[in-house]
Parts: C-alpha cells; structure tokens; sequence
C-alpha cells in the first residue's frame, strides 16, 4: 500500500463535506494545473458507486476513476475498491484542524514513486480548496 497525508486547517465536518461532494470534487481533484476533473458523481453509502471523470485540459486524454463504496463511517472513514484495487480514507480530528490520510493499492503500469507524487498532489489541492473555503 502507499499512503500519502495532509493536513487542512478546518473542522472534520468541512473536509468531508468537500471530499464527498460532487461539486466539490471538481474544483480540487487533479494532479496538475493541466488536468480537471468534468464530472462527478457520489452515491455514498456502503455499496454505492463513485466516479470522477478526470481529463487534460488540452483534450488530449481522459479516463474516468470509478468504484464502489465499501465502509462509510461518516467523518471518520471511507474505503472503497476500484477495479481490483482498494483504498481507504481517514479523517482524524487534530485541535481545529484535519488530518487526510489515503493508503491505496498501487497499479503495475506507473512507478510507485509517481503514484505516490500524483495522489498527494491532489491532496494538497484538496487541502488549498477547503481552506480557501474556510
């Protein structure tokens, strides 16, 4: 597994609203100021089903990053599976503050190291957007 952390200055219930909400989800969810995410969707019970369609700015590629709810504990945890992999999200309340953690099954195709660059770079946007908010 690769975990990646941050910590956003704002109540654990802001940070899992602007993880959770598809609105949301769009402004903070990319790697890299070249890249957005058009679309998303949320259905967040154990069972349900997420995707974000996430695409270069340019047009010159796109996929969609989609899976199935698998333990909701509101504010404290999500994990889901994508494909034959997993995830797990933590919120830990820390004073005023929330720490994200996401551990994840690497895929085979990119170096782990890339992985772990790419998903803790959308964690920091993550960070940025709820505090601009806040």
């Amino acid at each position: 597994m690769i975990t990646v952390e941050t910590t956003v200055a704002a109540p654990v219930q802001d940070v899992w609203r602007a993880y959770t909400t598809p609105e949301d989800i769009k402004q903070w969810n990319a790697a890299s100021p070249d890249w957005h995410t058009t679309a998303a969707s949320v259905d967040l019970r154990e069972g349900g089903a997420f995707s974000s369609r996430m695409e270069a700015k340019d047009g010159s590629m796109g996929f969609d990053f989609a899976g199935t709810y698998t333990k909701i504990v509101p504010n404290q945890r999500i994990e889901y599976a994508f494909g034959e992999r997993a995830a797990q999200v933590e919120f830990i309340e820390e004073g005023g503050a929330t720490k994200v953690r996401v551990s994840f099954d690497p895929e085979n195709e990119f170096p782990v190291e890339q992985q772990r660059q790419g998903w803790q770079a959308i964690l920091e946007n993550f960070a940025r957007h709820v505090q601009a908010r806040s």
